[in-house]
């Protein structure tokens, strides 16, 4: 396999090697790789997650089991969402 890098990518490969930080510019692709792998899985799965939630709001529609959007539910699920993102 050839892979081209543009000269400052390059550069900073070998810096990184220099640092003492990765063995090889093979490693530090390898890793870059496996974290590029790793942030498709969890997309994937928070896709599917959305999916899944949407279809539990689907089906409760369908139920009849609606709430009216008002002011005060808007301001509800703000406060939910910040409460559940809160780092």
């Amino acid at each position: 396999m050839n892979i081209s890098l543009t000269p400052e990518m390059d550069e900073w490969i070998m810096q990184k090697v220099k640092s003492g930080m990765y063995k090889s510019s093979s490693e530090l692709i390898r890793e870059g790789l496996r974290l590029l792998q790793q942030r498709d899985e969890q997309r994937a799965k928070m896709v599917e997650d959305l999916r899944n939630e949407l279809l539990v709001g689907v089906k409760q529609l369908d139920a009849g089991k609606s709430k009216k959007l008002d002011q005060k539910l808007i301001n509800k699920v703000k406060r939910d969402a910040r409460k559940m993102f809160a780092v």
